[in-house]
């Protein structure tokens, strides 16, 4: 299944030996008594009560007698401890603990035999009480209301040493919080007590709400409120010394003021009826350290053939609303809708029928998140009991008792990747399988094996950019988060393709009115994107036209000439020899493919996301066993080096459009292997439209191997007129051909005369022994003698050393030979 659920803790695995164990020893002849103690028959009164923010887990069940047992499981060590036991037959409301463990809290509720457990009875109180437990000691009550109680202690975020003053909330169902200051001193020792049991401070956090959601890492609270029937989401945030500060108001266009009264993440509340979720909305907010502020809402189901949920993306200022076909009309949904925090995304569940993926760092196009609806096996691989969502990527099933850590499954999603045919999930997957960020070069290793079978089989997107730009955004986005904005994402930037059983609907929203001024961390991060989303509209997005005009820029110099600055041309070089160094250190095996072994000027001077491109190479030539000693101009080319050319003239239109380098030597490879598969018109053709680049090191070699047959002739000629001057005079230098010659003569007879002024000259005509008797070139021969006497050292310098007048005279006399076909 896409989402894998790691077990962090099982009450039946983690617990119950320990109690059975406990049981045992109380039981035993001159036990003491005051442990744990239980029947078998009274297990199933084992709960969870909360999960602290150091992820401590309290849970709590009845013995035999009725009487309350709390106890708490420490995640990092392993091991269970006991709290405290009320030997009173009470139902457990709400449970907390100090960070030092030497206060609880709990409130608790007495219940007639008549009435039910969910609603308290006429003159029943809900005590809220507050316990020394650093040893058992004193019991004080903080409350007793006929109206429920939770209790929440605040965590600091450093837990370096005791502190002498503790916080604790008290959630009441009668729409208000209250803060107590709890102050505790040390006597006799280690044992701790309230400092003044009679006076404990409070103050007034909230009040008014219809809604609120605490988050335990982060310690902070949501709420809701009606203000002129309208919902404002509000939260504060709590300090390590217990002060608070409300950081933002934000509307929100929902309904909520018949919805009656309800919590999120206070504890684990079996108070509400579980089996009928699908009755009541679902609100919850997600954030990440990347500054994301996600509020999930689904209103209560009008609707047994479809459902319909809205994300407000604040940290975007818009809102996605979206409704999802359930199948058959007679599907019956008798489960709400569960929101679970993923990081990067969040996953919309609803058993049995729907599992949707939604990107919330780039959530502007559909394609970039994955919608699975149906009959699709993972929709029914989740847990179909109500799963609740903690803080980070926690999940606690509370029917089974279990604490899940929840992880997306890379193997699942590559698999699905080989399987699916639809252009919006292959884009999804792919994203979503490179955000996982775990051992990243084997993710890329597995998508690269992909791309290479798959190259043509997306006709929205091209496969090879997408997968560059999302490998390379991934691979640097942890290290430069501030940067977010500014990087390219993904090589679409419209969508307009229909994601088969989901409708959708975009609005702007208002942005949340932050109440502070000073930010850090979180808040910082999250202020500078909605500072971004209300100065940029229309909303910026990347554009490579700044690579563009600095590339053709630095070629255009490259071919007149022209350079800038030395210092400014050598730090290019500096960094491209850079990065090609740091790639050649991380391939621990020798490369197959002939990369990096000549000079590319052109590509040293845009280096950069070489590394996939290489990938790529490197994994379709193993594939096909190819070997750098293969590529001989003199043999057919072979179906596997049809094959690597086509994906090699993919990759070069993926990256010409984005404007990305290419490993040194990409185009002689390229070049050569199209010689090897191409017939000479359509070859010429690829030349001519600059698919194929003539290097100098490509040319270089076809010369030395390609003998002078009719065919080679002509290919060689074809080649040799489409070089630049420079490049074209070096090589016809290495083809002994009349053809050759013809070409070299010209251009050294250009060079003579062009700043040849006419002189006088004599008459006669002085005739070296065996010239031919034909006065026009006899004459011109002489011409350029002179020059050549005069201007020796210039053309030294130009490479003419070996080119003289003679050796004009000769190619002249064989290419006219060559057209009187004599």
């Amino acid at each position: 299944m896409a989402l894998r659920l790691v077990s962090d803790f099982d009450l039946r695995k983690d617990v119950l030996p320990w109690l059975r164990s406990q049981r045992a020893a109380s039981a035993a002849p001159g036990a003491r008594g005051g442990g744990p103690g239980v029947l078998e028959n009274n297990y199933e009164s084992l709960r969870i009560l909360n999960v602290e923010r150091n992820e401590n887990i309290i849970y709590t069940y009845k013995d035999d007698k009725g009487n309350v047992f709390f106890g708490l499981y420490d995640c990092r060590t392993r091991q269970n401890e006991h709290l405290y036991t009320f030997e009173k037959d009470l139902h457990v409301v709400s449970c907390s603990v100090n960070s030092e463990r030497t206060l609880l809290a709990a409130s608790l509720v007495h219940f007639t035999k008549e009435g039910r457990k969910n609603e308290l009875q006429p003159g029943s109180k809900c005590l809220t009480l507050l316990v020394e437990i650093h040893p058992v000691n004193n019991v004080k009550v903080l409350k007793a209301v006929d109206s429920y109680i939770w209790v929440q202690f605040l965590y600091p975020h450093v837990e370096s040493r005791p502190l002498a003053e503790n916080h604790l909330l008290l959630i009441s169902e009668e729409k208000y919080i209250e803060k107590f200051h709890i102050q505790v001193i040390q006597e006799d020792g280690n044992r701790v007590v309230l400092k003044d049991s009679g006076h404990l401070p409070r103050e007034r956090v909230a009040e008014d709400f219809v809604w609120a959601q605490w988050d335990m890492s982060e310690q902070r609270l949501y709420y809701v409120d009606l203000k002129m029937s309208r919902s404002v989401l509000k939260c504060i945030q709590f300090s390590a010394d217990g002060k608070f500060n409300l950081m933002f108001e934000a509307p929100l266009d929902i309904t909520l003021s018949d919805s009656g009264f309800k919590l999120v993440n206070f504890g684990c509340d079996d108070l509400q009826d579980q089996k009928n979720l699908s009755k009541h909305l679902t609100l919850c907010v997600f954030t990440n350290h990347t500054g994301t502020l996600c509020v999930c809402y689904s209103p209560k189901f009008d609707s047994w053939g479809k459902i319909t949920y809205t994300v407000f993306y604040f940290h975007k200022g818009h809102s996605k609303t979206f409704t999802a076909a359930l199948g058959s009309v007679d599907s019956h949904v008798t489960k709400g809708l569960t929101f679970l925090n993923l990081d990067y995304y969040v996953a919309v569940y609803l058993p049995g029928h729907l599992f949707h993926l939604l990107n919330i760092q780039h959530p502007d196009l559909i394609c970039h998140s994955l919608f699975l609806t149906g009959n699709n096996e993972v929709v029914d691989m989740l847990p179909h009991s109500p799963l609740q969502s903690l803080s980070g990527s926690l999940v606690l099933d509370l029917c089974s008792g279990k604490l899940y850590r929840a992880v997306l499954n890379q193997s699942y999603l590559l698999q699905f990747l080989w399987n699916t045919q639809l252009d919006c999930e292959k884009m999804a997957v792919l994203h979503c399988v490179l955000s996982c960020g775990r051992d990243p070069q084997f993710l890329e290793a597995k998508l690269i094996q992909w791309i290479s079978e798959n190259v043509s089989a997306c006709h929205s997107f091209d496969l090879i950019q997408e997968f560059i730009i999302a490998s390379s955004y991934w691979s640097i986005y942890p290290e430069t988060s501030n940067m977010d904005k500014l990087l390219p994402y993904s090589s679409v930037f419209a969508w307009d393709t229909e994601i088969p059983g989901i409708t959708l609907v975009t609005e702007e929203i208002p942005l949340p009115f932050m109440k502070v001024h000073s930010f850090k961390g979180y808040w910082e991060k999250l202020n500078s994107n909605l500072e971004y989303v209300k100065y940029s509209k229309p909303r910026l997005l990347y554009d490579n036209s700044m690579v563009q005009k600095e590339w053709h820029s630095l070629i255009s110099e490259e071919k007149t000439g022209r350079r800038r600055s030395m210092v400014y041309m050598r730090n290019i070089r500096e960094n491209a020899m850079k990065v090609i160094s740091n790639l050649e250190a991380r391939n621990l095996e020798p490369r197959l493919t002939p990369l990096f072994q000549e000079e590319d000027n052109h590509q040293r001077l845009l280096m950069g996301l070489l590394d996939l491109i290489c990938q790529i190479l490197e994994t379709s030539w193993r594939k096909h066993h190819l070997h750098p000693q293969l590529l001989h101009c003199s043999r057919r080319a072979s179906a596997a080096e049809f094959t690597v050319f086509h994906l090699m003239t993919r990759i070069l239109e993926a990256t010409r459009t984005l404007f990305l380098p290419l490993p040194p030597g990409f185009h002689t490879l390229h070049t050569m292997l199209g010689v090897h598969c191409l017939p000479l018109y359509n070859l010429l053709h690829y030349f001519d439209n600059g698919v194929l680049l003539l290097t100098e090191t490509a040319v270089t070699r076809l010369m030395k191997d390609l003998d002078n047959s009719e065919k080679n002739e002509k290919l060689k000629f074809s080649i040799i007129v489409r070089l630049p001057p420079l490049i074209g005079q070096k090589i016809c230098r290495l083809w002994d051909h009349p053809m050759s010659s013809n070409i070299i003569s010209r251009n050294h007879v250009r060079v003579l005369l062009l700043n040849y002024k006419k002189q006088p000259r004599s008459s006669m005509i002085d005739k070296s022994p065996g010239s031919v008797e034909f006065l026009p070139l006899n004459y011109f021969i002489e011409i350029l003698a002179d020059i050549e006497s005069s201007n020796r050292a210039l053309l030294a310098f130009e490479g003419h050393d070996n080119v003289d007048a003679k050796f004009v005279e000769e190619a002249a006399l064989k290419h006219t030979t060559m057209l009187l076909g004599s």
